[in-house]
């Protein structure tokens, strides 16, 4: 008897739909894309409206708004929530002129969100402006079937134990790279300034990295990096989980590591600046703790344990080439005198602007 395999059913053939993305678009019919932080903090929500010009700056995108009792941001009787454009993006899904505008949230009294983090960090990135902060950010995420386990893992079982799976080649070693390489050109297309890949320890587990971004402009690419990375997935019918612990055992969790540097740590003697920055950062590790994932330290606990090439969350420590650190200086860096540091204690879900707001109040403002 002949075999074959169906479609599951919540999965369309994605070639009919070029048909209709292929149709011509009126000059005077463009769409966009809003995209916003949900009221978990980590899940990301989108609509569509159409304009009649391109936009070319988010100041050009009118404010919206939307029915926040339905994404954890409000009650039903006062439910509107508004979507204010910061940043706009060129939509590497419709294509041509249409747009990806990312939107913060403000409640009706035109106050921010709970989970509108960037309002405060806009505000210490223009305190701070003069140091010029440079951010670049490593986000780890795993890919998952639709029924949560793991991509390409066998159903019942494991696959054989971590080490051929880094950076690796080969089937049996790698899984779901056409979902990286997608995602990967979509974000160049896009205008976030990706710069590199790489597959991680655990099978089914991956890397991109994006920056360097000064400034606010981190926070705004990491979150438009991950919306194209979960529309991505959709399309190829696979889950881009953020779970720091995706697996439980001997496994790698995932982790958001930040790079991040001033003028004078990248200047000659920087090391110096490196080091003040260290001190005072080993004064702060609990509140760094908190504001490194969003259920402020719960999550991480699973995962900074102090095993899988992380440091305990209970305890500060820095070191040169050390990835068992909570703050890790590249030997090149040392080498040098001068570049940067890699605080590696930031969760897979993080929100970056929590991240990089907290990382400058301590290491820039001394707050």
């Amino acid at each position: 008897m002949a075999s074959f395999q169906t479609r599951p059913a919540n999965l369309t053939d994605k070639s009919t739909l070029e048909h209709y993305l292929n149709l011509d678009q009126p000059d005077d019919g463009v769409q966009l894309m809003y995209v916003w932080i949900d009221g978990t903090g980590e899940g990301l929500r989108c609509k569509s409206r159409t304009a009649t010009e391109e936009p070319k700056d988010p100041k050009e995108c009118p404010e919206w708004n939307y029915d926040g009792s339905s994404t954890y941001q409000a009650e039903g009787s006062n439910s509107d929530v508004y979507l204010c454009p910061v940043a706009i993006y060129r939509d590497p899904f419709r294509r041509g002129k249409n747009k990806l505008v990312l939107c913060e949230t403000k409640k009706y009294n035109g106050k921010p969100t709970e989970t509108n983090k960037r309002h405060t960090c806009a505000e210490v990135m223009e305190k701070s402006k003069d140091t010029k902060p440079w951010f670049g950010i490593e986000q780890e995420y795993t890919m998952l079937d639709i029924d949560g386990h793991p991509f390409g893992w066998p159903k019942n079982g494991f696959p054989g134990p971590q080490g051929p799976y880094y950076c690796g080649v080969g089937t049996g070693r790698v899984y779901g790279r056409d979902i990286v390489e997608a995602h990967y050109r979509a974000c160049l297309y896009a205008g976030v300034t990706v710069s590199g890949t790489n597959a991680e320890v655990m099978p089914a587990q991956w890397e991109f990295q994006v920056g360097p971004c000064e400034g606010i402009k981190m926070g705004d690419e990491l979150w438009i990096a991950r919306f194209i990375l979960h529309r991505v997935a959709e399309d190829f019918g696979v889950i881009a989980t953020l779970d720091p612990k995706p697996m439980e055992g001997d496994w790698n969790g995932a982790g958001a590591h930040c790079n991040f540097s001033t003028l004078g740590m990248r200047e000659q003697g920087g090391m110096e600046v490196i080091q003040t920055a260290i001190d005072r950062l080993a004064g702060q590790h609990m509140r760094h703790i908190k504001a490194y994932d969003p259920k402020e330290g719960k999550d991480n606990e699973r995962r900074l344990t102090g095993k899988h090439e992380t440091s305990s969350i209970h305890d500060f420590s820095a070191g040169i080439a050390n990835r068992g650190c909570s703050i890790r200086i590249p030997r090149q860096c040392a080498k040098d005198g001068c570049g940067y540091l890699e605080d590696r204690r930031p969760s897979s879900n993080c929100d970056p602007y929590s991240v990089t707001e907290a990382l400058v109040k301590t290491c820039v403002l001394n707050e």
